[in-house]
């Protein structure tokens, strides 16, 4: 292969989403709410019966009981429910916790808010923070982002380190805007813990999450976000504004996605931990020093071993020389420098796929 091919038919393993399919109720499911003609405007804030199940769908899991007709808000993908929460309940200059490395749109969606960020560092193995550090940024802060299973590290955080993320938000009046996109994809006996169900936190914390990561559904864009009603006011107002609603007949077909239940999720869990053994196995024999994730299907990777001192150079070579792409670690920081020895993967892929990536890798 040349190099000209190989930069043009690169393995994708830099963008989260998978290349096998949907599961075929769901595409049915659409298909035929297309057919029934649900294709006109919904209910800004989400078709009725899917924000019950929703609402269904909290209760069954995690026990959180749920207002679908107040606390519930149907958004284009969880990427605009966590930007209309921004907007929504903060004021330009409020402080904003963030957790760095961090997915690359709150950085962006804190500079539009005009929020004043404030950075605490997970840090590598086990992307864990320092408490002195976290307590430093809460002062004065209004609110902090917290996204559980992890992108791009794959950290879960324990329920020790939610309890004092919960104190420090009870103590300092602030809110929890939590992403919990990969909350179903967890290994080696872990578990998802909303922060929503700790002492003092239902009513100050802003639930995100979506169809796309769980039911492979990526482009599908549809997510959510769950408050109380105080706060739920500002973010569907905002959500108004900015996209009016997510597509009527995805959000019918998204009530089948959540009534497949615990099965479903079961297995797809299963299938994720032999990608991940498949996705470390690779980085390893390729010489890459890989930090295996708690959740999620990203690998962070130090590529210094093979010697590089720059992430967009790695990356760069990689689909140049080898066909296959990650995302430079620079991206995930405010000071790009912190992240320039690493690269992330996306292990949300056919195992085929990821076999032919580690030939690549490897040959």
């Amino acid at each position: 292969m040349t190099r000209v091919a190989q930069a043009h038919d690169a393995i994708n393993l830099a963008q989260g989403f998978p290349d096998f399919p949907a599961p075929a109720a769901l595409k049915e499911a659409a298909a035929i709410a297309i057919a029934q003609d649900h294709n006109q405007y919904p209910i800004t804030w989400g078709v009725p019966a899917f924000r019950d199940a929703i609402a269904a769908e909290y209760a069954r899991a995690y026990g959180i009981e749920v207002d679908p007709d107040t606390e519930v808000c149907v958004t284009c993908g969880s990427t605009e429910a966590v930007m209309a929460s921004f907007l929504g309940v903060l004021d330009p200059g409020d402080g904003v916790v963030l957790f760095e490395p961090f997915y690359e749109a709150y950085g962006p969606d804190s500079i539009l808010t005009g929020a004043d960020r404030r950075f605490v560092t997970l840090r590598p193995p086990d992307w864990s923070f320092d408490p002195d550090e976290l307590r430093t940024a809460f002062a004065g802060a209004r609110a902090i982002v917290l996204n559980s299973p992890h992108n791009p590290t794959g950290k879960v955080f324990t329920r020790e380190e939610l309890a004092l993320i919960g104190e420090l938000c009870i103590e300092h009046d602030a809110i929890a805007i939590t992403d919990e996109i990969y909350e179903h994809i967890t290994y080696d006996g872990r578990t998802h813990v909303p922060i929503a169900t700790l002492p003092g936190m239902r009513e100050r914390t802003v639930t995100v999450s979506a169809l796309s990561k769980t039911y492979s559904v990526t482009g599908w864009r549809v997510g959510w976000a769950i408050a109380d009603p105080r706060l739920m006011q500002g973010i569907r107002s905002t959500h108004d504004f900015m996209t009016v609603g997510a597509a009527t007949p995805l959000q019918h077909a998204g009530i089948t996605a959540l009534g497949l239940g615990p099965d479903y999720l079961t297995a797809m869990a299963s299938d994720y931990v032999v990608r991940r053994a498949t996705m470390m196995r690779i980085l390893g024999q390729a010489g890459f020093d890989a930090i295996t994730p708690e959740g999620a299907y990203y690998v962070m990777a130090d590529v210094t071993p093979l010697g590089f001192d720059d992430d967009v150079e790695a990356a760069m070579h990689l689909v140049r020389e080898r066909g296959v792409a990650a995302v430079p670690g620079s991206s995930f920081f405010a000071d790009p420098a912190v992240g320039r020895h690493l690269l992330r993967f996306a292990f949300c892929k056919r195992l085929e796929t990821l076999e032919e990536a580690g030939r690549r890798l490897t040959g």
